[in-house]
This record gives structure tokens, sequence and C-alpha cells, in this order.
């Protein structure tokens, strides 16, 4: 019931307008489609499906590069049914010959773009150490299979770069630079340390530069206000929201295995009727009920 309207631009398009005029553009992490009509509900312009929140939350996986391609467009296409919200979508490292697959059928499920980073298909969580990269080149033909792929020139292909952390922020700016060069719409910057390491890099790279700020990693969490200074035109939260979630659940399920009620978290539940506001719920049982009412006058 929520599907974008057939008049809205493409997806990409939106993604693009919201980065031009949001500045910075904060992008909230979804793990499902419920979540992303939270963040629309709460004034969000775009919105991220997470590779590890794929693997956590729907899977129950660690973020190894253990999720398929086809297991993370089917959440995409539930997402981008809910919502008009552009969705960016983690595609981790691509898998290999299906990276073109990848970027047609996220195309036809309705994400905006993509990102698509260097290490090797063995990957590991951005703020997690022994992270291995591929060559520039290798990582220059995913790019290239990716941008001859899409249909749509409006949709992102955004290059994601671990080199910060593993190489240092030098040869991060010249992987960037060499990634814009091959066709990269934005940059996807990762585990960068201090707001001068992101002036540094967004001077140097001249297109839009994400920014992960993501808990408990290595990139400390700047805020909107400090990290507009340093250029950077996208602020990701990737993970936010599933672990608050994960928190919460944890221990309503150790307080009602203990106590044997749930009474007292009630005050902390979303009550039925938000729930239903939120779906628009009496307006489809209103629709389910004429359906059933002429359903019964015709038999």
């Amino acid at each position: 019931m929520n599907s974008p309207p057939s008049s809205l631009p493409a997806a990409g398009q939106r993604l693009r307008q919201a980065i031009a005029e949001e500045r910075p553009l904060q992008v909230v992490g979804v793990p499902n489609a419920y979540c992303a009509l939270l963040a629309q509900q709460a004034g969000f312009r775009a919105i991220y499906l997470s590779g590890a929140g794929v693997a956590n939350m729907a899977y129950g996986r660690p973020d190894l590069g253990l999720t398929s391609c086809a297991e993370v467009v089917e959440e995409a296409r539930r997402i981008t049914a809910a919502t008009p919200l552009p969705l960016l979508v983690d595609v981790d490292t691509g898998w290999g010959d299906e990276v073109t697959d990848c970027v047609r059928d996220l195309e036809q499920a309705g994400a905006a773009g993509l990102q698509l980073e260097d290490q090797v298909e063995e990957k590991r969580c951005g703020h997690r150490p022994g992270k291995m990269l591929v060559s520039t080149v290798e990582m220059q033909a995913r790019l290239s299979a990716a941008l001859a792929a899409r249909r749509d020139n409006s949709f992102v292909i955004m290059a994601r770069t671990d080199a910060g952390s593993v190489e240092g922020l030098s040869a991060a700016i010249d992987r960037g630079l060499a990634y814009i060069e091959t066709g990269a719409d934005m940059i996807f910057v990762e585990a960068l340390t201090s707001l001068d390491a992101y002036r540094q890099f967004t001077a140097a790279v001249r297109v839009p530069v994400l920014a992960n700020l993501t808990e408990f990693g290595q990139t400390p969490l700047f805020d909107r206000e400090q990290m507009a200074q340093t250029g950077v035109s996208l602020l990701l939260y990737p993970l936010s929201a599933f672990r608050v979630m994960s928190k919460a659940v944890e221990g309503l399920y150790t307080s009602i295995r203990a106590d044997g009620s749930q009474r007292a978290w009630l005050e902390r539940m979303q009550t039925r009727e938000a729930l239903y506001r939120l779906l628009d719920y009496h307006t489809a049982e209103q629709a389910q009920d004429t359906r059933h009412k002429k359903d019964h006058r015709n038999n």
C-alpha cells in the first residue's frame, strides 16, 4: 500500500536530489521494511540496507560475506515496496561475476544505488582488524562491470575504500581518485579517525563522499555539525536501529523469562494503535470489509 507512485523520479534521481538539498545528508540504516516506514515518519530523506544488517538480522550470520546477491535483493525489494525513500544497498564485494545481475536486479527492485567495496571476497566488517584489499586495478574491474550493467544512469554506483585503515589516508585518496576515474559516482571512505582526515579526503576527492558513523568502531561519533565542516556529503548510521532493537529485545526476553510477564515493559512498547497508524491498518481493514460485503452480495 506504500509503494512509490509511478510519477516520482527514478530512485537514483531522488537520492541525488536529497544529497544536493541536505548537506550533509543523514542516511539511516533500515534492517527491514517496517523500520523503513519508521525512518520515513522521522523525516529521513534516504535510507540504507547494510550487508551486515541483512546477514545479522535476516539470517543470523556474521558479517563475513556469507549472504548471497539474491538474499540482499529480496530484502531491498521488500523495503522499496514499503516506502518511496531512496534506498542505497550494500553489496559487499559484488559476488564476483554476479555483480552484473546484482545491479540489474537492484534497479528492477527500485533501489537508488549500491555500494561496492575493495576488500577481498572473504571480507570483514570495515571496523575489524585483519582486512585485506584487492588491488586498485581489480576494484576498478568490479566497478567497470557494475557501471556497464546499469540501464539507468541515475542509479548510483558508490565505491567504498577500506584503504584508510589498511594502507593509510594517502592510499585511500589515491584509490578514491582511481575509482572516480573509472566512473564511480560517489565514494564511501571507511574507518577514518579524525575530522582532519575527512577534510583532506574530501578536498582531494571531488565527488560526494560518505562517512560511516557506525557505533563501537574506529570512527568517533562525530555529530552532524562537526561533519558539515569537513565537506562530507552523506552521513551513514548503518546499524543504529538494529543495535537498539537487539538490546531491547534481549532485555525483554530475559524479563519475561524471569518475571513470567511482560507488564514491566509496556511503557517501552509501541502501542497497537501507533502500529496501526503507521501501517494505515484501518483503511486496509475497511477495504477488506467492503470486498467481503460485495462478495457476499454477489453470492
